[in-house]
């Protein structure tokens, strides 16, 4: 099914750090916020990796976010996808990040997981000239990486 991305990027001037999924899982559209699904350890992660408490609500979430300088948003714009999984996703069309680039004093581009970074280097890279960082992915699909895990690495990455 043919599905455009609904969620604004969450960044300010001072994000420093661009955080980028794939794109929204269904929980997340339904909610019309990043990382919905209460199985996806992005949260949890953050937390662990900025010293903050989880946040709980949207506006907690993208205080938090702001507060650590950090923007997030997807790859795709627009996409086939069937339910939430990445390896249906085909007929990709790329965000334009230069609305993000052009305000933010971005530093450092992460991709959040595999597919994120594929598509990444395929469609948005091309256009920017910028690396992007290839994280082990917070879905529960990813369930070989415990939260433990996942946060040294995104520790390691983002400070």
């Amino acid at each position: 099914m043919r599905i455009s991305h609904p969620i604004e990027p969450v960044f300010d001037e001072k994000s420093e750090i661009l955080i980028l999924g794939s794109f929204p899982s269904v929980k997340s559209r339904e909610q019309m916020f990043f990382y919905g699904h209460p199985q996806n350890r992005f949260w949890k992660v953050m937390a662990n990796v900025t010293g903050d408490n989880v946040p709980e609500s949207i506006d907690e979430k993208r205080a938090f976010l702001l507060k650590n300088h950090i923007a997030v948003w997807d790859v795709i714009a627009q996409c086939d996808i069937e339910g939430s999984s990445d390896s249906s996703i085909k007929d990709v069309k790329a965000n334009d990040l230069s609305r993000i680039l052009a305000k933010a004093n971005i530093k450092k581009i992460c991709c959040n997981g595999a597919k994120s970074w594929e598509l990444y280097n395929k469609y948005i890279k091309p256009v920017t000239g910028r690396e992007a960082v290839k994280l082990p992915s917070t879905s529960p699909a990813n369930a070989a990486w415990s939260v433990e895990r996942l946060a040294a690495a995104w520790k390691a990455a983002l400070v």
